[in-house]
């Protein structure tokens, strides 16, 4: 758990050993920090300058930061010298065809071919130290409070997270939730959060609390079964013990029966559960009811089939005032309203914003932004990040009143402040508004979120270990010009292309495997750079025992062997059901690249996926990620300035992490939007 909240939070929670004399310790972690980039505060460093036999202590310390970054793998290129020496595609292949009798036409049955043929220690020697650079990236660790204290503010930060979190974090939570269940929350605003801690609470016979609907039974019920809280993906209920099925049954007998109308929209999974709650065995006859709706034995519309009807029967008013008895859908439903003719959506809007979350407020807005040209493609991506396109059909829609109103209220819920700092890092970092949109790891921006690297060289590595059966993951670059179209690509079946060189192939990863791409920022001709990892074989991103991508970014006088942990600049998680991953996209401009987080999969095929194939849609999903706006850091200011400062306010510094007490993190900020 000590690892895990260094890890989560960048804070270091007190040791309790015993005191004594720890300098020497303390320097030797801190030369141990910085060669991976992070340097330990100086509270952090006193802290483990006053313990004796702290070894252990700061070894986790080191160890969590190496997880971080993806720094205690061995990250063992197929050419060793990479980026130098990287042969002609077709000349490496022909020297691996040398060393058979004869050649079937499958590149792995050649025994030379995506096997490392030199071991890591190979590898370093062919490589000279890394010159450190004052661009290189140095993250500083702070001392946190005790262990049992850090436990319980990662938990009630978790619980009281009001956007939907992602599903590392997710599990997490329930982690926490077994650990802290005597510490209640002041609030747990996401109705998937309130199923995890009420799961746990319902396996230790504890009180259920913050049901109202019959979908939060449903998530409880998927959750305490081990199964998708987020009810995506089809769960298999497990055997309730008689107790957990009468506190179910109970929760569900104390829902309003006008609220049955959900049920439909999960009723093969209500009839599943029935069979594991045997509603017949207890006397909770509303609870029934739940059952037959799913059955079909009662007939109960939904609220949204209400308003499908009034669409249906042309009578967008109508609709209208059905969705204002539901504040949060009328907002989702404002372009519909409006494109189809509705009258006073501006004023409905306003009576309802009130009673609406931040992250739904500024949904709308992002979204309406969006809605005065036309896209040349509609791109859509699902709470597990799987995209897919289709054409922008929609007549454009002017929505400056409901913007101005949806603006106002959100002017209405900021703090009163004295003063407002914004880091300039920040300024492009899209507000976070759903865990889903990002995925776990270091450096990791939500999607849509810009970034600015310097340096001669970014590169890009994919690693990844197999679980059970022999897996090929293939890092590629598509390579755009100013007009989007396609210019080249560097991949395993093209090694190297205008400055951009691939590590070369590997493709078995029983022990771990990465590959590199670096781009030459003097050399590359292209515009745009879009990296992409494609499952040409076995294990998905969901089923390995590990998958990441990230890049880093060196000056060509740095030399170094090719993972320097010191240079990473991100490294994010890949876990996406789609077997194509497009991580991140990035613009030359001059001396700069400028990257945009996607965070998006392809469906991709079962297996065979080549950036030859997809990069077509590759291109459309480019050009429209980098042409969206999005709510984004900048904007918020903007409403900060409108509301203006008030004497004997709250003094607001908001950046990327919490380098003082005083700091408002990028990752809070939908908390301030929330309240």
């Amino acid at each position: 758990m000590r690892t895990t909240i260094i890890k989560k939070t960048l804070r270091v929670p007190l040791s309790d050993g015993a005191a004594g004399d720890g300098r020497a310790l303390a320097r030797q972690l801190d030369s141990a920090l910085i060669k991976v980039g992070f340097k330990a505060s100086r509270e952090l460093l006193e802290h483990v300058s006053t313990l004796a036999d702290a070894e252990d202590y700061a070894a986790t310390i080191v160890r969590a930061v190496k997880e971080l970054v993806g720094a205690r793998a061995q990250h063992n290129p197929y050419f060793k010298d990479f980026p130098h020496n990287v042969p002609d595609t077709v000349a490496f292949w022909l020297s691996c065809i040398e060393d058979v009798a004869e050649f079937t036409g499958n590149l792995l049955d050649l025994p030379k071919y995506g096997r490392v043929q030199h071991t890591y220690e190979e590898m370093l020697a062919a490589h000279a130290d890394l010159v450190p650079s004052l661009k290189d990236r140095v993250t500083v660790l702070h001392l946190g409070g005790t262990l049992d204290d850090e436990i319980t503010n990662l938990y009630l930060e978790l619980a009281a997270s009001p956007i939907p979190l992602g599903e590392d974090d997710r599990t997490l939570l329930g982690d926490l939730a077994t650990q802290r269940l005597d510490v209640a929350p002041e609030s747990v605003p996401t109705r998937e959060n309130r199923a995890i801690l009420n799961a746990a609470r319902l396996v230790a016979q504890r009180p259920l609390a913050d049901i109202d609907t019959v979908t939060d039974v449903l998530r409880l019920a998927a959750e305490a079964s081990g199964g998708d809280v987020t009810l995506r993906e089809n769960t298999r209920f497990r055997s309730f013990r008689r107790p957990e099925r009468r506190a179910l049954l109970a929760a569900l007998n104390e829902v309003q029966p006008s609220k049955f109308g959900d049920v439909n929209q999960h009723r093969e999974a209500w009839k599943r559960l029935g069979e594991r709650l045997h509603p017949h065995e207890h006397p909770f006859e509303q609870a029934k009811d739940v059952f037959a709706v799913a059955r079909k034995e009662k007939t109960v519309r939904s609220f949204a089939g209400q308003v499908e009807m009034a669409f249906a029967d042309k009578d967008p008013d109508l609709a209208l005032r059905i969705l204002s008895k539901a504040p949060g859908l009328l907002l989702r439903s404002v372009d519909r309203l409006v494109r189809n003719g509705a009258s006073g959506v501006a004023e409905a809007v306003a009576t309802a914003a009130p009673d609406v979350s931040g992250r739904v407020l500024v949904s709308v807005l992002e979204h309406l932004s969006n809605r005065e040209n036309p896209d040349a493609a509609r791109v859509f991506a699902n709470r597990g990040r799987k995209v897919w396109i289709a054409d922008d059909s929609r007549p454009p829609i002017d929505a400056t009143a409901i913007t101005e109103v949806v603006e106002a209220e959100l002017i209405r819920r900021l703090p009163e402040f004295s003063s407002l700092t914004v880091d300039p890092e920040v300024l492009d970092v899209v507000v976070p508004m759903s865990g889903t949109a990002t995925e776990d790891g270091f450096g990791v921006l939500p999607r849509g979120s810009k970034l600015s690297l310097e340096g001669d060289v970014l590169r890009f590595f994919t690693h990844w270990r197999q679980k059970s059966k022999r897996t090929d993951y293939d890092l590629s670059v598509v390579l755009l010009d100013e007009n989007f179209a396609f210019q080249s690509q560097v991949s395993w079946t093209q090694l190297k292309s205008d400055g951009a060189f691939h590590s070369g192939d590997l493709t078995d990863a029983t022990d771990g495997a990465t590959e590199f791409i670096d781009l030459h920022r003097d050399a590359i001709k292209a515009k745009y750079v879009v990296p992409q990892v494609n499952v040409y074989a076995g294990e998905g991103f969901d089923d390995v025992a590990e998958s990441t991508f990230g890049f880093m970014t060196r000056d060509l006088d740095q030399l170094g062997k090719p993972f320097e942990p010191s240079t990473v600049r991100a490294r994010s998680s890949m876990r996406g059901k789609g077997k194509v991953a497009l991580p991140v996209m990035f613009e030359r401009q001059g001396d700069v690249w400028h990257g945009t987080w996607l965070h998006l999969y392809l469906r991709g095929r079962y297996w065979g996926n080549r950036v030859e194939e997809n990069r077509d849609l590759v291109k459309l999903i480019a050009g429209a990620a980098l042409h969206r706006n999005y709510f984004t850091v900048a904007r918020l200011k903007n409403l900060f300035e409108r509301k203006g400062s008030t004497p004997g306010g709250q003094s607001i510094h908001i950046g990327l992490t919490r380098s003082d007490a005083g700091v408002t993190t990028v990752a809070e900020l939908g908390n301030m939007l929330s309240d």
